[in-house]
């Protein structure tokens, strides 16, 4: 099975992309199924039912996110009747949605999708070492690939996550800091890792954002309205490609394509 996992979608631009390319993307790789961080969707906070229904039309399988899940009020609605949208799993009990979720591929294959976030430099929630296990436990009596998103500042925190449920999960890639590292493997027992997937948005920017009010907070210190950028959209994902019948994983591949590579591969399917 190959799992494409695409980073944080940060506003317009990032849905421009998974609109114009995910097909292709798709078709090119040889995907069996589509998991999307999706909570900077909405003007870069947070997401709406318009635009979780939209990336699900698009061909995404499942939506996961993070810390912005509930900057758009109607987000707290939407949850409660989309379970393709995940919150994190370590939210105290009580709050609306769910942090894990058993799909299915087109071609009957299931699989399981877990949304976690880290408390280093986060908000202080329910500790996701202890809770995440948990939700893979439930899940591994249906299937054995399991996909784990961690949503977390720090990078150690995120290792220590891969190196807790290696042999457990067939991935674990990391979210939320919008820069895509270079650590892409397959530890030990057969799991792969990624640090962090990157950021499907505007790259000429502070990590979504229009550069002169980030760099004035840096500068001045005083507060300043964030509009997400437009300047230089990239797709930023990992391919994982799993063994159906041991969960592990077989291969990772980091994916970073501009808006030209993406509209040129859209082009060629369409020949």
């Amino acid at each position: 099975m190959r799992i494409l996992f695409i980073g944080d979608i940060v506003g317009r631009p990032g849905r421009e992309l998974v609109r114009r390319g995910l097909a292709a993307l798709v078709d090119y790789h040889r995907v069996d199924f589509v998991i999307a961080n999706a909570e900077n969707a909405a003007a870069g906070f947070g997401i709406t039912r318009e635009i979780g229904e939209q990336l699900l039309e698009y061909g995404v399988d499942v939506m996961t996110s993070g810390n912005h899940i509930w900057d758009k009020k109607e987000a707290l609605d939407y949850i409660g009747i989309e379970p393709r949208l995940l919150r994190p799993a370590n939210y105290p009990r009580g709050v609306p949605g769910n942090g894990s979720y058993l799909a299915r591929t087109r071609q009957g294959t299931s699989i399981g999708v877990v949304n976690a976030m880290g408390r280093v430099f986060m908000a202080n929630i329910d500790d996701p070492f202890t809770v995440v296990p948990r939700e893979v436990d439930a899940l591994q009596a249906r299937t054995r690939i399991i996909f784990v998103d961690f949503h977390a500042e720090a990078t150690s925190e995120k290792v220590a996550m891969g190196w807790h449920l290696d042999g457990r999960v067939t991935a674990v890639v990391g979210t939320h800091t919008h820069v895509q590292t270079a650590d892409d493997r397959i530890l030990p027992k057969g799991t792969a890792y990624l640090t962090d997937v990157g950021m499907t948005g505007p790259h000429d920017s502070i990590i979504g954002v229009e550069i002169d009010a980030a760099l004035g907070r840096f500068l001045t210190a005083l507060p300043a309205r964030f509009e997400t950028a437009t300047g230089n959209p990239r797709l930023n994902a990992v391919i994982v490609e799993a063994d159906e019948q041991t969960g592990k994983a077989t291969d990772i591949e980091r994916l970073s394509y501009s808006s030209q590579e993406i509209d040129e591969l859209a082009n060629v399917r369409s020949v």
